[in-house]
């Protein structure tokens, strides 16, 4: 072959050779493509009986805790990992406004209000001073915590980032939110008919001590259209609280690094949170009555939500190891678990 012909030939291999922001940008797809394809396996299990009362997002998380402990965690496709378990995370928080309904909250629900925020104070109080007491994991414990207090997963999904929550530890708070939330939403259905509480009352107990909306919607539903209602209007109530339990947290640990010699730790502006008021604002005095919107179109939001907020837990539950779960989760979950029966029993008390 002569020169010539060897330089063609060069040229002509060359664009085969694969360029490495392409590369990078097909790991980082394929990483975003990777917790996507746990979610769809999480999705599939909890259709199985047993699993419907767990939910797609827990299943989720159980599949990627296992993958991270089984084959290791997926190092090439790291960059897309993050990006789900990071930015995924605050869109789905910031859709998650559309369910709060603040006009709803705010007319009919000012009396739950109060209640609300009184379960939200013992909560994260309660919790945080047991832990302290069995020498729990404090990260863990506090993410538990606003977890019981206010909704669930989505409330320590807005909280981490705050706090400074490593994702291993923001994963195992919501692994014992989803575990704790789910057995005592089957105990309140099963507790619902020998309980002397009207429709009403077993709504509002539902509304204000039960841990995600779908657990507040599983437990009320058996008590008809009445106890769902009242008992989502109650979890909104809390959902609504969130948003000044963000600003409280911001402030608080800003006057720690301040109090800290030589800290040079800045607290990020959870610019997502003004996201989700937006769009609670949008839900509330807009779709419906500005612009008309279908029913579909609001399914279709909250089935993106959850698909998001469930691919974001797959990235933060690949890097859980099992060995810290052992050694960090027990002693929260067990704090958590006295924290939830007595905040039912009060929250039985005040209905």
């Amino acid at each position: 072959m002569s020169a010539q012909a060897a330089k063609a030939y060069s040229s002509n291999k060359e664009p085969l050779q694969p360029d490495k922001k392409t590369a990078s940008a097909g790991r980082w797809a394929g990483g975003i493509a990777f917790t996507f394809l746990i979610a769809l396996v999480g999705y599939l299990l909890a259709k199985l009986p047993g699993f419907d009362h767990v939910g797609q997002l827990a299943s989720a998380i159980v599949i990627a805790v296992l993958y991270r402990n089984i084959f290791g965690y997926p190092e090439l496709f790291r960059a897309g990992i993050g990006f789900s378990s990071k930015k995924l995370l605050r869109f789905a928080i910031i859709l998650y406004g559309l369910k709060l309904n603040i006009g709803t909250v705010l007319e009919d629900g000012l009396g739950l209000l109060i209640r609300d925020a009184g379960v939200i104070v013992f909560a994260i109080l309660f919790t945080v001073w047991l832990a302290h007491l069995l020498k729990a994991d404090k990260n863990i414990s506090l993410l538990v915590g606003v977890g019981t207090g206010v909704c669930g997963a989505a409330a320590i999904a807005a909280i981490a980032p705050i706090i400074k929550s490593k994702d291993e530890d923001t994963a195992i708070g919501v692994g014992i939110i989803a575990l704790v939330g789910t057995i005592f939403a089957i105990g309140y259905t099963i507790l619902r008919p020998i309980l002397p509480l009207t429709a009403s009352e077993y709504g509002i107990w539902s509304g204000i001590s039960l841990h995600e909306i779908a657990h507040v919607a599983l437990a009320a539903a058996p008590g008809g259209q009445d106890a769902l209602a009242i008992g989502l209007l109650a979890k909104l109530g809390r959902v609504f609280l969130l948003v000044p339990l963000c600003f409280i947290f911001m402030y608080m640990m800003k006057k720690k690094n301040t109090g800290e010699e030589n800290s040079d730790t800045k607290i990020e502006f959870p610019w997502f949170l003004i996201g989700f008021i937006i769009m609670s604002v949008i839900g509330s005095y807009v779709f419906g009555k500005y612009i008309p919107v279908s029913e579909m179109f609001l399914n279709g939001v909250t089935n993106l939500t959850t698909w998001c907020l469930t691919a974001a837990m797959v990235g933060l539950g690949l890097n859980v190891s099992l060995h810290d779960l052992r050694t960090k989760a027990l002693k929260p979950l067990i704090a958590m678990g006295i924290a939830s029966i007595c905040l039912s029993i009060i929250a039985y008390f005040i209905v």
